[in-house]
């Protein structure tokens, strides 16, 4: 007989909140509310907060999902209930779009996501431009349960439905010397407000892993969420994520993937170098230089919790930074 030993990172689907529960909005901001007040330091400045939006309003885009089937792994788990889905999408940080997570979601409704094109570049047996949709044709999807840890000190248990990027990294046959592989995300000012007017940034927006951290049984190509293909302000049609890392590096709607043996610049370190650092892994002893990041804000709940080192996945990534 054969035993499966459950992998401490898995949730069984018992443990699933249903979809349709979740919390009422005046509920949820009242809760927030209350527990920002004695946050203090984890606001960040020149930040939203929680979401301000109308998560009643109707989201057009929403029609546009597919059901995506994916094999659920038997006992993915986390150690709280799942974050409603209504919730998760209407608070997203994409600057693409606008710096006020709450109008995310209603800028990127008419962003074309479909046809995309994903290039294959760098130290690779054979560069080539695939199709989104031919290469998950190519991959067997998966849903798994982690958490999504920000940088600004807040938290949310999202059901992503993707492919473990070491099968990716493997069909793109990197050559023996490369170390590391850069991602681009797409470059769009016609239909991405930020990019328009926040020129202050350099555009497209670029993250980059070591290739010991993108074939790390954890690190997830994304293509779905709650079961339907990703909305575009999670980041459609195929986004990174890297549970043990500060959300800003699971890069969203990515076009491109260069093998590299040199350390690639990223966004935000780029950008500002003095708060942000290639690695980004979730550390509650290091502060950021404008706030602490000793403790968490649950999005949905407002409760405020102590952070874990590298988001709690120690015992699956520690060994890659000895």
């Amino acid at each position: 007989m054969l035993i499966r030993i459950p992998r401490g990172w898995e949730i069984s689907e018992g443990e699933v909140t249903p979809e349709r529960v979740y919390l009422n909005r005046r509920k949820f901001l009242a809760g927030a509310s209350a527990a920002l007040a004695g946050m203090g330091s984890l606001v960040v400045p020149g930040g939203d907060g929680l979401a301000r939006g109308r998560p009643d309003r109707k989201d057009r885009s929403s029609a546009r999902l597919l059901p995506l089937s994916a094999t659920r792994n038997a006992e993915y788990q986390v150690d709280h209930p799942i974050t409603a889905e209504q919730v998760a999408t209407r608070f997203n940080n994409y600057y693409e779009f606008t710096e006020t997570k709450a109008r995310v979601w209603k800028l990127a409704e008419e962003f074309d996501s479909r046809p995309w094109q994903i290039e294959i570049k760098g130290l690779v047996q054979k560069p080539r431009t695939i199709d989104v949709d031919d290469l998950i044709r190519q991959m067997s999807l998966e849903e798994r349960v982690y958490r999504l840890r920000c940088v600004e000190a807040w938290t949310m248990f999202i059901p992503w439905i993707g492919f473990p990027m070491q099968k990716f990294v493997e069909w793109c046959a990197p050559l023996s010397n490369a170390r590391y592989v850069r991602m681009v995300s797409f470059y769009r000012p016609a239909q991405a407000e930020g990019q328009r007017r926040a020129s202050r940034y350099r555009w497209p927006y670029h993250e980059a892993l070591t290739l010991a951290e993108a074939t790390n049984e954890l690190t997830l190509l994304v293509v779905g969420m709650y079961g339907k293909t990703l909305p575009n302000q999670s980041g459609a049609p195929l986004r990174l994520h890297v549970p043990w890392k500060y959300g800003f590096k699971s890069i969203k709607a990515i076009t491109k993937f260069e093998f590299t043996d040199q350390q690639p610049a990223t966004f935000w370190n780029a950008t500002v170098p003095a708060e942000y650092d290639f690695l980004a892994n979730v550390d509650p002893a290091k502060p950021h230089p404008r706030w602490s990041q000793a403790h968490e804000q649950l999005v949905e709940t407002g409760e405020v919790v102590p952070t874990r080192l590298y988001n709690g996945y120690e015992k699956y990534v520690a060994s890659l930074y000895k």
